[in-house]
């Protein structure tokens, strides 16, 4: 009977061995099966998968920008602008990104609202004062910085150039509703 023991031993060892192993690949495929889908999801979040756009739009008016915004030629159209500073990485940002995509479906051609991921494409960011994610910069239908009517109550920010005390630029820190963000289109001119 001692021998029957010791035969049997080996053999429940090599079966919790085995069982050991299966259990670590099983771990090991589920780890490898995650981080593929969190590569892939890297480049479908706001840039392409949770903020999409359509093809047929007008460029000018396309949410996501990637290369540098000519303030200009987008102050030319006539209507309000709303450029949102972000990342696909911030909470508020995510919160935003729905919002952003709903307007700038619903308002093309009436409003412009675009994303610039500061992670992605930090270069683009540069020429504006920025200290917080998400930020937004705000113009009106005329192409001059939003003046709120009443900047304090509204969490804007006004600033003005250094040398020439002009307005510049109308800024708000932090995320935005869509109710906040279709009370300061309707203030900045919107048309519907």
């Amino acid at each position: 009977m001692a021998n029957n023991q010791n035969v049997s031993t080996p053999k429940s060892l090599v079966i919790k061995i085995v069982i050991i192993i299966i259990i670590i690949a099983v771990l090991v495929t589920l780890w490898f099966v995650k981080n593929a889908d969190v590569e892939k999801g890297a480049d479908n979040n706001i840039d392409s998968g949770s903020i999409t756009e359509t093809k047929d739009i007008n460029p000018d008016f396309a949410l996501n920008v990637t290369e540098a915004l000519d303030l200009e030629k987008l102050k030319s159209y006539g209507v309000p602008i709303i450029i949102d500073f972000g990342s696909d990485s911030c909470i508020p940002c995510k919160e935003m990104a729905p919002v952003l995509e709903k307007l700038n479906a619903e308002l093309q051609g009436k409003a412009i609202i675009r994303f610039v991921d500061v992670w992605k494409y930090p270069d683009l960011a540069q020429d504006y004062p920025l200290s917080v994610i998400p930020t937004q910069m705000l113009f009106d239908k005329d192409g001059n910085p939003y003046t709120p009517s009443d900047p304090q109550a509204s969490g804007m920010t006004l600033y003005t150039s250094q040398d020439t005390n002009e307005h510049i630029f109308t800024t708000h820190e932090g995320g935005m509703t869509e109710d906040m963000m279709r009370g300061v289109l309707a203030e900045m001119g919107l048309e519907e």
